[in-house]
């Protein structure tokens, strides 16, 4: 597992981020600097929560045509797919910024991802709108601050129905062979999740996220990229929050990428499909077991500098 993630990273600046889904155990943390940081912008992976907020709140369907101007329409699979910032800021816009700030808490953004997990700092999620409008919070995540653990963390609760788990690491063989899950709430989302998850989807069959495709496996993420003001300066920013399925199993892998000019969605897509496919070559989800036998596969060792 860590192999798999620190060839795929290779050079690039950034941090990786494994989590079991069915329990959030940590399997990998590549970079803990970074990943256990206060945060960076969110870029479009926000538009996971405005989706399920929206879905939630009754505005879309799986089938909803939003009109714009000039006659042409969308619907929340294409948004999500090629992340369109017309359709998303529009629906950030029905939201509202006071039930956006709600749905993002509930889903663990502003707060600590991990369960004493030494060292993690604490994301954003601001306390007012952001100066730009609800409008650029929506598709951009102005004014947000979210760290690897907390996209891994809410998107193991979209993977697995809306269970979202303390993320917890355990490095001794007594450690991973008493796990205990703990749950931070139940987010009941297994029907909306069926909303949201066939843009993820096609995110990666054609379209931000395309790098991410798996000879094999299925995978669904959601790419984001977009630059914020350091010190003055600009630097870039890429996420891909994503999951897989193989053979039964499924993993989570966020991938964050920073500083560089290629620094991107599409690039952090390409790392994480880089990690599926090295561990399914490597026959790690045909491994026979239930989830405590393949959590005693990983190595010790989960996190590093």
């Amino acid at each position: 597992m860590r192999q798999a993630a620190t060839a795929a990273l290779g050079d690039n600046r950034g941090a990786v981020v494994v989590v079991d889904p069915l329990n959030g155990r940590l399997l990998t943390v590549v970079n803990q600097k970074l990943a256990f940081s206060s945060g960076y912008i969110p870029c479009s992976t926000i538009k996971l929560v405005v989706a399920l907020a929206a879905v939630e709140e009754g505005l879309v369907a799986p089938d909803t045509k939003v009109w714009f101007d000039g006659y042409w329409f969308m619907t929340i699979t294409e948004g999500l797919a090629i992340s369109n910032n017309v359709y998303f800021s529009h629906l950030g816009e029905r939201l509202g910024f006071e039930r956006l700030k709600r749905y993002a808490h509930r889903y663990g953004f502003g707060e600590k991802a991990g369960w004493h997990l030494a060292g993690e700092q604490l994301g954003e999620f601001p306390a007012e709108e952001h100066s730009y409008g609800i409008g650029r919070m929506s598709t951009f995540g102005d004014g947000i601050l979210a760290s690897p653990l907390q996209l891994a963390a809410f998107v193991s609760a979209i993977s697995n129905g809306g269970r979202l788990y303390y993320l917890q690491r355990s490095n001794s063989p007594a450690g991973r062979a008493g796990f205990q899950p703990r749950l931070k709430r139940d987010l009941q989302l297994s029907e909306r999740v069926r909303t949201v998850e066939p843009g993820m989807s096609e995110a990666v069959r054609r379209g931000t996220g395309r790098k991410a495709r798996t000879p094999g496996q299925k995978v669904w993420g959601k790419t984001g990229t977009c630059s914020e003001r350091i010190r003055g300066r600009r630097t870039r920013v890429g996420w891909f929050a994503s999951y897989n399925e193989a053979d039964g199993r499924r993993l989570v892998v966020v991938v964050l990428l920073k500083g560089r000019s290629d620094a991107a969605g599409p690039r952090a897509a390409e790392v994480a499909g880089k990690i599926y496919k090295m561990l399914g070559e490597r026959k790690y989800f045909s491994s026979t077991g239930d989830v405590r036998q393949q959590a005693a596969l990983v190595q010790p060792g989960c996190c590093s500098e």
